[in-house]
């Protein structure tokens, strides 16, 4: 029934067996009723029992099981059992001064402390007055009668008429509590109504959902100076293994506030990237647990221990682990400015995956026989392109064409930044996400089908790329029979086609009509609107199943506050890419509805993984 062994916070405060142990205020410690009140000392000596109380001693009695005060008059024996004459300080009638006999069984010498009575005072159980440094605006939690959690923040901390204690005012975050700030019509302060709650200072404790990060507003985030434990857990052992989110999961785990990264100090770009990456895919885990160098270590193991597997179990990863990553990335010399400065997530993620982990290159180009390699790719355009309201995939074929680059294989993960000119400057108003990047064609070698009459294509021709008479996607490659028609017109005589590379064994045999399309899938979206990155993620099969994350979606407090981070279902998203290209070009983006326009206006890096390949990498 309890959760310590004797232990708080690593010290070992008593002794007891695991999970037997509970941490209370002293306030809410009860004997036993009743019996545990009665004397220790034998009927048959009546004498001793009766000689501890002397008039004037203090005493608690218990009429009903319910604790009453007041004071000793007279110790009585009749026909065999004692009785003790109480001048009350309230009956159960609320009258004050009274006298009340009760039997001795029924008493016990002092004030046994209880709970306040009830005046519009709600009561807490399994609370801990060991958080000492709560303040106005603090974020905490109580844990009501019902025992179930409520979280709020602390707007009012004094006293009560005919209260000893503390008292704090908590506003809630749900209607659960007993008015609007009021008690017996004086206003303490203000909320909505059913949002205030009233309950000592020792039930309050810091809200767990961000633990350790503003218990006291003043509280520092780590000092990068700190040793790599000083963050840790004090758990041991090689950390579990959390798949990701399933579709199934994310309403339960993910949607709400104080889900996803909390961010803290321009960390939008990284959590943003981090969030997209692990939440609900597991494309990239390879990161996680391939052997790196013991300097490098430390580093892959905050990113898995502290980051990756609470946000998916949990749903919700504090800031002060993001601030230890990019702490230990500036201590291990990657740049001095992580902890301080806006950063883009492509430059995150080639510390991360390259200079660190030493992961090998997720995307290889081919160009003229010669392989390079890299980790992302930024799309690039000619000045004399025709694009109005691109898709990803048309964006990708237009940069590889001007490039003259070919895939040199389908890679597991594929990242491409969008094109900008900087991060304020877009080159188009609202791009098209492909939910599937069809790159069979856009591989160096293998079967391709002809354009025209799908049979085995043996040429290709950048000059037919962009004539307006073939389809605006898909490289234009052609068997001999077509491609001899084709260029036979007077406009496409100064065509040259250059020779496909494909294996061998194909040559003489006939290629299947439906040849299997090498495609890859968008599982996440990076935006960007007035230096500040948010995410997209496709959770699911369905059009509608994606979710939005804001690291710093909202704020409490100034300067001295904390981000509270959020993540919301967005299934209008799946509403704007059924449309066709003619509707999405008349949308406005101001009136596109939620945060759609986000999506499709905003959009600065597009994350896509192929399902068959991240098996093997």
């Amino acid at each position: 029934m309890g959760h310590t062994d004797g232990r708080y916070r690593l010290r070992k405060l008593f002794q007891c067996d695991q999970n037997c142990g509970v941490f209370a205020p002293f306030t809410r410690v009860k004997p036993l009723l009743p019996s545990s009140w009665s004397s220790p000392i034998p009927k048959s000596s009546p004498e001793l029992q009766t000689g501890e109380l002397k008039y004037g001693d203090r005493v608690t009695y218990f009429p009903d099981n319910k604790c009453r005060y007041g004071s000793v008059v007279d110790v009585q024996e009749r026909d065999g059992q004692h009785f003790v004459l109480i001048a009350t300080d309230k009956d159960e009638t609320g009258k004050e001064g009274s006298l009340i006999e009760v039997p001795l069984d029924q008493v016990a010498k002092g004030e046994v402390p209880t709970e306040p009575e009830s005046m519009d005072v709600d009561t807490v159980t399994n609370s801990d007055d060991l958080y000492t440094d709560l303040t106005v605006n603090s974020m905490v939690e109580v844990t009501l009668a019902h025992s179930s959690n409520a979280h709020g923040i602390i707007r009012w901390i004094g006293s009560l008429p005919d209260r000893k204690e503390t008292m704090a005012g908590l506003e809630l975050e749900e209607m659960v509590g007993v008015s609007d700030g009021t008690i017996k019509g004086y206003r303490y302060f203000f909320c909505p109504p059913k949002k205030a709650l009233f309950v000592k200072l020792s039930s309050c404790r810091p809200d767990s959902r961000f633990q350790n990060i503003s218990t006291n507003h003043n509280e520092k985030f780590p000092n990068p100076e700190d040793t790599e434990s000083d963050l840790d857990d004090g758990t041991t052992g090689n950390p579990e293994t959390v798949p990701p989110v399933s579709t199934e999961q994310v309403k339960e785990l993910l949607i709400g506030r104080m889900k996803g990264i909390q961010g803290h100090c321009n960390s939008c770009y990284m959590d943003a990237a981090l969030f997209g990456l692990f939440s609900c895919s597991s494309v990239l885990d390879s990161l996680l647990f391939k052997s790196t160098t013991p300097q490098d270590a430390p580093i892959q193991k905050t990113l898995l221990k502290n980051i990756v597997n609470p946000l998916r179990s949990k749903g919700f990863v504090e800031g002060r682990h993001v601030m230890k990553l990019r702490q230990q990335l500036r201590k291990h010399g990657y740049s001095h400015s992580f902890t301080t400065d806006e950063k883009d997530p492509e430059e995150f993620l080639i510390v991360i995956m390259h200079h660190i982990l030493a992961l090998d290159p997720l995307l290889k180009l081919s160009s003229a026989g010669k392989v390079q390699e890299s980790y992302c790719y930024q799309i690039f355009l000619d000045q004399n392109h025709s694009l109005v309201l691109p898709t990803v995939q048309q964006l990708l074929e237009h940069s590889l064409h001007s490039a003259m680059l070919k895939l040199a294989e389908v890679p597991s993960c594929l990242i491409l930044q969008m094109p900008r000119f900087g991060k304020k400057f877009k080159m188009f108003d609202k791009i098209i996400p492909s939910l599937e990047l069809d790159i069979t064609d856009l591989l160096s070698e293998g079967p391709q089908q002809c354009v025209l009459c799908g049979s085995l294509a043996v040429q290709e021709c950048p000059d037919c790329f962009k004539d307006s008479i073939f389809s605006p996607t898909g490289f234009k490659v052609f068997c001999e029979i077509c491609a001899a028609q084709v260029h036979s017109h007077p406009q496409r005589l100064s065509h040259k086609p250059s020779p496909l590379n494909f294996p061998k064994d194909y040559v003489g045999h006939s290629i299947p009509r439906s040849l299997a399309r090498d495609k890859l899938e968008l599982f996440a979206v990076l935006c960007i609107e007035t230096s500040h990155y948010v995410s997209f993620v496709k959770h699911g099969p369905n059009s509608h199943d994606w979710i939005f994350f804001d690291s710093m979606s909202d704020r409490e407090g100034e300067s001295d506050g904390f981000n509270i981070p959020e993540v919301t279902p967005c299934p209008e998203v799946g509403t704007y890419l059924e449309m066709s290209p003619t509707e999405m070009a008349n949308q406005v983006p101001r009136e596109m509805k939620g945060v759609a326009k986000r999506l499709f206006c905003d959009a600065y890096m597009y994350l896509y993984q192929s399902t068959s390949m991240c098996l093997y990498r």
